[in-house]
């Protein structure tokens, strides 16, 4: 397994409110790949993004090797994700500059073949199998309220002036629900992890076109980077490339 990450604040932004870690090469701990795209005033959606991912990163060495059903462990990641959406919560009512801060998570584990992921907000996870590039993750946002019930399709979505609000973020509340998903992955599968500075600059088929136009996944997210800044890189950006080899 080969995998590339790249980060950027962007053409507009003055900080990167983006947070990530890798979390790989263990033979007893599970390859994990943690994404976190912050928000808040005063800067504090750094302060969020960065103490949900240190956290989850923190309970990741923990693994227990008797975790091995499947349920097992999207219940380990529930757990996880829970518990720091409590520390976050707790740090935003601990201090007025943090009060409000939240962050959305990505938390994608892969073990003995199978892809576990644990979501809250509108970061994404994408599965590119051959030709076929499919969005694993459900965003939590108003805009995809809008989709479900049929009010918008997704064409239109794109040009939304709400499109940037979501409905779920860790940190916000005492108590979040956390959205799990499971997943095989096959010899020749690439995972996409990004945040929202990624997908609201590119449409998928351009994700896809630069994804498979080499088999350079620092190349790949490099210019997925590149481009994103190119058409106005109005948000931060974090891609994460997994080659499945």
């Amino acid at each position: 397994m080969r995998f590339a990450v790249k980060t950027d604040k962007g053409m507009v932004r003055e900080i990167n409110e983006d947070s990530y870690n890798i979390i790989a090469g263990y033979s007893d701990i599970p390859d994990t790949f943690i994404v976190a795209d912050g928000m808040g005033g005063h800067n504090s959606g750094e302060v969020a993004s960065k103490m949900a991912v240190d956290f989850v990163s923190g309970e990741v060495m923990k693994f227990s090797s008797a975790l091995k059903e499947k349920e097992d462990i999207l219940n380990y990641i529930t757990s996880i994700m829970e518990k720091a959406n409590s520390v976050v919560y707790a740090s935003s009512l601990q201090n007025e500059m943090n009060s409000g801060m939240g962050t959305t998570l990505i938390m994608a584990v892969i073990h003995n073949g199978m892809l576990y992921v644990g979501h809250i907000g509108d970061s994404r996870v994408y599965l590119l199998r051959k030709d076929e590039m499919r969005q694993i993750t459900t965003d939590h946002s108003y805009i995809e309220e809008l989709i479900k019930t049929g009010s918008l399709t997704r064409e239109e979505a794109q040009y939304h002036p709400k499109k940037n609000v979501i409905t779920r973020a860790l940190g916000c509340s005492e108590y979040i629900k956390v959205d799990t998903y499971l997943s095989d992955i096959q010899e020749g599968d690439t995972l996409i992890i990004c945040t929202d500075g990624l997908t609201n600059m590119l449409n998928e088929d351009e994700i896809k076109r630069i994804v498979t136009s080499t088999d350079d996944i620092d190349a790949a997210c490099d210019e997925l980077v590149r481009k994103t800044n190119e058409y106005g890189g109005i948000d931060n950006v974090t891609v994460i490339l997994i080659k499945n080899i």
